[in-house]
């Protein structure tokens, strides 16, 4: 028995008999068949001592191959004793210890968890089966184990290692011995009813004769409690199969800080102790997020990783992953011509233990396991079914998965429904194999019309009371999604469009508008997509107009919007038509086109209210409430939006109240109310940041810090800008150059709007600290940046601004044209702002 991932020497400050022997050997210049004849015993004999695959070979056995390697004095008194271990090695210096005959464990990193779990296991369960992939730690961990357990098993703990070709006879006697009696029967009595733990390794290597062997132990002895490592379950009435995972790894997109911050995720851990071992420096803060990756894909198992720290004696960590990441199969130990000390110690690659185990499946299990391989992160059950009907009868996966996991390929994590996972290693072997099959094209198809009707049952949720549960499915569903559409882009473009066209409001929340509009229109442009159902083209078209409003280029999409709506009136189809006309409602402010932007909002509440449709009847008075604030009817606004907080309220659509509580907030400002203001935003970019709309959050706090600039806070409103723009709030800087006004790609949000709020708050601060010079520059960079932009209210303002610094009167000939063209009426404010400036001029 030797405690390692899952074989090797021994750890107990003893050489292990392959080592000995193969020493021993080669020192006197014989091949393994040489050593066999003089000593007049088999060459597998030998063989099987060299690799570590004999039970426990006889004592004659031992004197001929003493004799054999003319071994005497302390050398042949060693290698006896290492041949033939004592039966009973008391483990602490007081004779009521229970005999332990066992390695001393190896030092174990994040599998505190797991020996509390197998240890409590044993004193329920007769057999307990520890079952998982070859280089998981089995072995490492139930050494652990029966050291943990020892003084609960009075009668002693010992363990056997099963060779290739054992029978149960020989499994048999071996575990007697192993507690110093020859026979079974002897074994009874000497155990009598005190309890005792066998440890059985490596039970793969004869599993007919270890299960008939454990069935009539544990008939003869019951106190006996048996521990099984393997890469299957035994098969025996009452085991307990305790499948072993692979160690913690960081989540993808989750770096380390530092070496302290490593502890948290054992595989990372066990990867920096083990470079230790062969560098001096430890991981530099370049390196951590490459072995953050590096240890993802190795898969979190102890083999693997330190095959791969080995290698850090000549590469950095980023060196590994890029040389290594993409071919973690092949990883083995050794060298061309170096025998290892163990039979998994070198020559093994990862490819063939994964193989090992898959060779353990039944054919059915094995062409699903090739296409659970499709997934590229967790999946639920439901999605595993999904997949592997393919098209046909739906069937219970459970029981399958189930045997997957038994088998150490199938990792269970979480609580949720997205807990399934297979690992790196196995999922690279199953791809594989479906490739030499020639399944990876049509498994790869169905994958993607599998995460396609997916998002389109989960899209619907986007909106209303579902929308935090539908944002965390599509979320957990991340990586499918992008490999499903990369894939249908190329080969079912049609498929592709339809995943497409439900995900932008997802797009959006994640601030991927920029990417997501690409894909859109890349799809719409493909002839093969031209023959799409013409609802699934005008969905596509408004999907790519709401994300291009989000940076500004709204207006290159309002064709397809127009082109779209009629669609949607022709085919009846209601819910289109009031998603168009909303986008229209949000575009054409952009244009100056008010009145038509107006007549839209009132034809869809006209439209929501025929057909009941409450949070529709929410958007549209939404839309309303800035045409009255465009015309200065604030007590007309704010009646609006407490409708819109109502309507919302009535169909559970949290989003929709939060977004209406934002412009209640904007509309206090503009009523002058600014500390109200800033409290009332401060609130609304929180709830923002938990509903996870960056842009809008953004926009949120740019408001707050207008009112608090207005309110002449000024250390405060700067803060503001800091948090939003900290490359471009350099303190003693106060200057708007024109690259200080940022573009923000893939905020999630209208840059030019947020450089119009940042002009117009920098602009208030230097107005109120008195420097006119500063305000200005600041004011008429908020004016051309709010030049086009949907919300012309920033134009005005900034104008007012502007004309109120400067004593240019071509300022006010600008306004007064913004005014005609937008429609915009002056706050009470900005008219005696504009009236004190004409009393200075006069005066």
């Amino acid at each position: 028995m030797t405690p390692d991932h899952d074989r090797a020497r021994g750890t107990d400050g003893r050489t292990g008999l392959s080592d000995l022997l193969r020493g021993h050997r080669l020192a006197v210049g014989l091949t393994q068949a040489e050593l066999a004849g003089r000593a007049g015993v088999g060459v597998r004999t030998v063989r099987d001592l060299e690799r570590g695959r004999a039970v426990r070979p006889q004592r004659t056995t031992v004197d001929l191959l003493a004799d054999a390697l003319g071994l005497s004095g302390d050398e042949r008194r060693e290698f006896v004793d290492t041949a033939r271990p004592a039966a009973y090695r008391p483990s602490g210096p007081g004779t009521d210890d229970p005999p332990v005959a066992l390695p001393q464990p190896v030092p174990l990193v994040g599998r505190e968890r797991d020996v509390a779990e197998v240890s409590g296991l044993l004193d329920a369960y007769p057999v307990v089966s520890l079952v998982g992939l070859a280089g998981v730690g089995k072995t490492a961990l139930a050494v652990t184990v029966a050291h943990a357990v020892a003084a609960r098993h009075p009668a002693g703990v010992a363990g056997v290692l099963v060779g290739e070709g054992s029978d149960t006879p020989d499994v048999l006697a071996a575990s007697a011995s192993m507690f110093g009696v020859n026979r079974l029967a002897d074994l009874s009595c000497r155990i009598g009813d005190r309890r005792a733990l066998l440890l059985v390794d490596a039970v793969d290597r004869a599993p007919e004769a270890v299960a008939e062997a454990l069935r009539v132990l544990t008939a003869a002895v019951p106190t006996l409690r048996v521990l099984v490592t393997g890469r299957r379950p035994v098969g025996l009435p009452g085991e307990l199969v305790r499948p072993v995972a692979p160690l913690d790894v960081p989540p993808a997109g989750v770096v380390p800080a530092d070496r302290a911050d490593l502890d948290r995720w054992p595989a990372a851990a066990l990867f920096a102790a083990r470079l230790a071992q062969v560098r001096p420096e430890p991981p530099t803060p370049v390196e951590l997020p490459a072995l953050a990756a590096l240890v993802r894909r190795l898969g979190g198992l102890p083999l693997a990783i330190e095959l791969m720290a080995a290698r850090g004696r000549i590469l950095d960590v980023t060196e590994l992953l890029d040389r290594y990441g993409d071919r973690v199969l092949d990883l083995t130990g050794g060298r061309p011509g170096w025998e290892p000390a163990g039979p998994s110690a070198g020559t093994v690659t990862l490819r063939d233990a994964v193989a090992t185990s898959y060779r353990l499946l039944a054919p059915a299990d094995r062409a699903a396991l090739r296409r659970l391989s499709a997934f590229r992160n967790r999946w639920s059950v439901e999605l595993a079914e999904d997949l592997l009907a393919d098209g046909g009868r739906r069937w219970d996966a459970a029981p399958m998965l189930d045997r997957l996991r038994e088998l150490g390929l199938l990792s269970v994590r979480g609580t949720g429904p997205f807990r399934f996972r297979l690992l790196d290693a196995v999922r690279d072997f199953a791809a594989e194999q479906a490739d030499a099959d020639g399944e990876a094209a049509r498994i790869r198809m169905r994958h993607a019309a599998v995460v396609a009707g997916l998002v389109h049952r989960t899209a619907p949720g986007l909106v209303g009371p579902r929308m935090s549960g539908a944002v965390r499915v599509l979320d957990e569903a991340t990586s499918d999604i992008t490999a499903a559409l990369a894939y249908a882009a190329e080969h079912a473009p049609e498929t592709a469009l339809l995943l497409a066209a439900s995900l932008p409001r997802w797009w959006r929340l994640r601030g991927r508008d920029v990417s997501g509009r690409r894909r859109l229109r890349e799809l719409l442009a493909d002839p093969r997509t031209a023959g799409a159902r013409p609802t699934l083209r005008a969905w596509a078209m408004l999907g790519a107009a709401r994300l291009a409003a989000e940076h500004g280029a709204g207006a290159e999409e309002l064709p397809g919007v127009r082109a779209a709506l009629v669609v949607f009136t022709e085919a009846g189809d209601v819910t289109g038509e009031l998603s168009a006309r909303s986008v229209l409602c949000a575009l054409l402010p952009g244009l100056g086109a008010h009145d038509e932007a107006r007549e839209q909002a009132e034809a869809a509440l006209a439209a929501a209210t025929r057909h009941h449709r409450v949070r529709e009847m929410a958007v549209a008075q939404a839309h309303l409430t800035w045409h009255d604030v465009r015309e200065a009817r604030l007590a007309g606004a704010r009646r609006r939006l407490a409708t819109v907080d109502r309507l919302a309220a009535q169909c559970g659509d949290q989003r929709l109240r939060v977004l209406a509580r934002a412009d209640q907030a904007e509309l206090t400002r503009l009523e002058g109310r600014y500390a109200e203001a800033a409290e009332q935003g401060r609130r609304v970019a929180a709830a923002l940041a938990e509903l996870g709309d960056p842009g809008r959050r953004r926009r949120t706090i740019g408001a707050v810090g207008l009112a608090l600039a207005h309110a002449g806070r000024t250390d405060e409103a700067l803060a503001t800008v800091a948090e939003l723009w900290p490359s471009g709030a350099v303190p003693g800087r106060r200057r708007p150059p024109a690259v200080e006004m940022l573009d923000l790609p893939g905020s999630g949000g209208d840059v030019r709007t947020e450089d119009a709020l940042r002009g117009l708050i920098e602009g208030h601060v230097a107005l109120h600290r008195g420097d006119r010079e500063v305000a200005a520059e600041w004011f008429a960079a908020a004016a051309d940046a709010a030049e086009g932009v949907a919300d012309r209210r920033d134009l005005v303002e900034a104008l007012v601004g502007l004309a109120v610094s400067t004593a240019d009167p071509a300022v006010l000939g600008r306004l007064d044209a913004a005014r005609r063209v937008t429609g915009v009426s002056l706050l009470p404010q900005e008219e005696e702002l504009l009236f004190s400036l004409s009393a200075r001029r006069r005066r």
